[in-house]
């Protein structure tokens, strides 16, 4: 029996020892997703810009320019992709520390 409580006891220290730690890791999860958001929300716009500026260069007649700009817009939207994807990683790391908790 007094084997029984010590490790019990023992188990219960530990987790809350590691609570303050899995609270961080949440903390740090959830900021990362704001700031891939914010990050997202920026490469939305750029793209917007960089298709005004290919519509507006393409009507014209400025073909060297219309290059440059499908090459900045494959740009961003692969800035976007990867954005995206970090933002994905981020909520799965959320999901599986709140799972820890």
């Amino acid at each position: 029996m007094k084997l029984t409580a010590i490790v019990i006891s023992s188990g219960l220290l530990a987790a809350l020892a590691a609570a303050p730690a899995v609270a961080d890791d949440v903390a740090r999860d959830r900021r990362d997703i704001r700031e891939d958001r914010r990050e997202i929300r920026g490469d939305y716009r750029e793209i917007r810009q960089d298709r005004r500026e290919l519509r507006r260069d393409y009507r014209a007649g400025r073909a060297d320019e219309v290059k440059d700009d499908r090459k900045e817009l494959r740009e961003d939207r692969a800035d976007r992709r990867d954005d995206v994807r970090d933002l994905h990683q981020d909520r799965r790391e959320l999901h599986r520390d709140r799972a820890d908790r």
